[in-house]
């Protein structure tokens, strides 16, 4: 073959390329300028922030999974892994803190999620991470599931600092058709473009090639000389389990069905990081991006997924609920292909990439967030030395639970769980409490597993200690051994709770059913509602306890 003929070939398989990627991922409006040319680029880096929902602690390939994840092995394995890395153990809460940089008693969102039908959502006062960003000179988009309340306009991610939207409003839905029942009659469409929803732009694609497309033809029509922020939130992993059958065969071997539908969408997942970090490289954007990639929460066992060794789930406040999966991947890093062990937690990610991005913070702001760049970037000790994992004040299930268990100093029936240095302090009910081995993803129930590893269940416990660096599966309770290290722990909770606002969780607005604002769901307050705060169900953990006093549920406080 002589050199004109291999360069006729070379051309042509190019040109086949070009055609298979375009017609895989749409017209990509490809610009001279976008590609690897970066001369007179910003020195603010782009951020590209990943949001996985419920992948487990275990359901990446680097931490011993079955489940095949070369691409997040990859990026992991030439970035920095995050070890020590919390979130929170549900989807709005950590969704909220990330936005915001403060913890959940400081926004009134401690309790729960925010639901559809609720007139609630991210309390518009607080300055999110997209608009500090875009202070800084940022376009900022957002792809994919939001899950922070849209009862009004003001909620919606185009005002709360995103350009742009495409994605969900609520916290689940099916993969193809984009609709979700909320219960019997509350039913309703729900894929958004801005404000609007986006019926032209449903082709009933699965949702996680869906989003990925949507974020590479943004990409692709971007000026990468410019900084840009892209929060692409997946919908995935989250039930229901959906996912195209081309990715189910790989899992034959998984006789647990759910498991198997599961591990099809981690891979699928998978490939789709492996489609945006390959147009990162096309269109110039790879060498001067910071690229963050976080679960929400710990995994959900009976949605098949698994935290092993982890103890709990998703919804607990144990290890399994709120130690994620976690890296950053970007040439920008000082120490590459590390493991950092630096005591990190989702709400430092605000300070983090506004000073990263050379924005601006505000002292009135009140972060709980530090700055962790150096911590990752550099090896260096985290500025970070506790966490408040949360103070619910309306979870109050601990039917033992009582002033006197907390020494006097802390009701301990109300759900808490605070980390400081080592030591965690869990009170009230944390949740789910099983160690679920990876064994039991079999066709034998959880009941007959072969590893007896449940709870035995002790009544009347309501509080617990943990040496979480010597024992990070909490298994060896320390409460009764070091009752000085509670007291401490319980006044710290006492301080914190302190600073706590009201709880918001307000009641079911039927005005949100989908079948008055045309099959789908959106806003549903009209100009001239506002809020009032008799439609708001607060709570205030004082008042909380003075009513269950009085019906004689709590003992007086010592």
């Amino acid at each position: 073959m002589d050199a004109r003929m291999g360069s006729a070939l070379l051309l042509t398989l190019f040109t086949t390329f070009c055609r298979v990627v375009n017609s895989t991922y749409g017209a990509w409006s490809y610009h001279a300028s976008h590609g690897n040319n970066v001369d007179g680029r910003s020195s603010q880096p782009h951020i590209i922030f990943i949001m996985v929902d419920d992948q487990g602690f275990r359901d990446v390939g680097y931490h011993g999974s079955e489940i095949k994840t070369p691409t997040l092995d990859k990026l992991a394995a030439a970035g920095v892994k995050l070890e020590n890395y919390y979130v929170q153990p549900l989807c709005s809460p950590s969704r909220s803190q990330l936005m915001t940089g403060r913890y959940q008693i400081h926004t009134g969102l401690q309790h729960s999620i925010i639901r559809p039908t609720q007139a609630n959502c991210l309390p518009l006062e607080n300055v999110t991470l997209p608009q500090k960003l875009k202070n800084a000179g940022y376009s900022t988009h957002m792809v994919g599931k939001w899950h922070l309340g849209f009862y009004k306009r003001g909620c919606m991610p185009t005002q709360r600092g995103f350009d742009t939207f495409f994605g969900s409003l609520l916290g689940s839905g099916d993969y193809y058709t984009h609709y979700k029942c909320d219960s019997p009659g509350l039913c309703g469409y729900d894929l958004h473009e801005g404000e609007e929803a986006a019926w032209e732009q449903d082709r009933g694609v699965y949702s996680t090639i869906m989003y990925t497309q949507k974020a590479i033809n943004i990409l692709a029509s971007h000026d990468p000389r410019k900084p840009i922020f892209l929060y692409l939130a997946f919908q995935a992993v989250h039930s229901p389990l959906q996912v195209p059958a081309r990715y189910i065969g790989r899992y034959k071997s998984i006789p647990n069905l759910h498991r198997r539908k599961y591990a099809a969408m981690v891979s699928c997942l998978d490939e789709a990081v492996r489609n945006l970090t390959l147009a990162l490289k096309q269109y110039g954007y790879y060498d001067n991006t910071v690229m963050v990639y976080s679960s929400d929460n710990g995994g959900q066992p009976m949605a098949g997924g698994n935290n092993w060794p982890l103890r709990g789930s998703k919804g607990s406040y144990w290890e399994g609920g709120i130690r994620a999966v976690g890296f950053v991947h970007s040439p920008l890093l000082v120490k590459k292909g590390t493991t950092s062990r630096a005591l990190i937690h989702i709400t430092d990610w605000y300070p983090t990439l506004v000073m990263l991005g050379e924005g601006m913070l505000d002292e009135d702001q009140n972060l709980d967030g530090y700055d962790i760049w150096e911590a990752i970037s550099e090896g260096r000790p985290s500025p970070r030395q506790d966490i408040l994992h949360n103070i619910d004040p309306i979870y109050m299930k601990a039917k033992n639970g009582s002033w006197k268990a907390g020494f006097g100093i802390w009701n301990t029936a109300v759900q808490a769980a605070l980390r400081v240095g080592d030591w965690k302090l869990l009170t009230g009910v944390p949740g789910y409490s099983d160690w679920i081995p990876p064994q039991t993803f079999s066709k034998v129930l959880l009941t007959k597993r072969w590893h007896k590893e449940r709870v035995n269940w002790q009544r009347g416990k309501s509080i617990w200690l943990f040496n979480i660096t010597a024992d990070p599966y909490e298994r060896v309770d320390l409460s009764q051994r070091y009752p000085h290290v509670v007291k401490k722990m319980l006044f710290r909770l006492l301080q914190y709770n302190k600073t706590a606002v009201p709880c918001r969780y307000p009641a079911k607005d039927y005005r949100s059913n989908p079948q008055y604002n045309g099959g789908v769901w959106g806003p549903w307050y009209v100009d001239g509602d506002e809020d009032k705060d008799d439609n708001l169900l607060s709570y205030d953990l004082e008042k909380s306890w003075t009513k269950m006093k009085r019906r004689g549920k709590l003992k007086k406080k010592t």
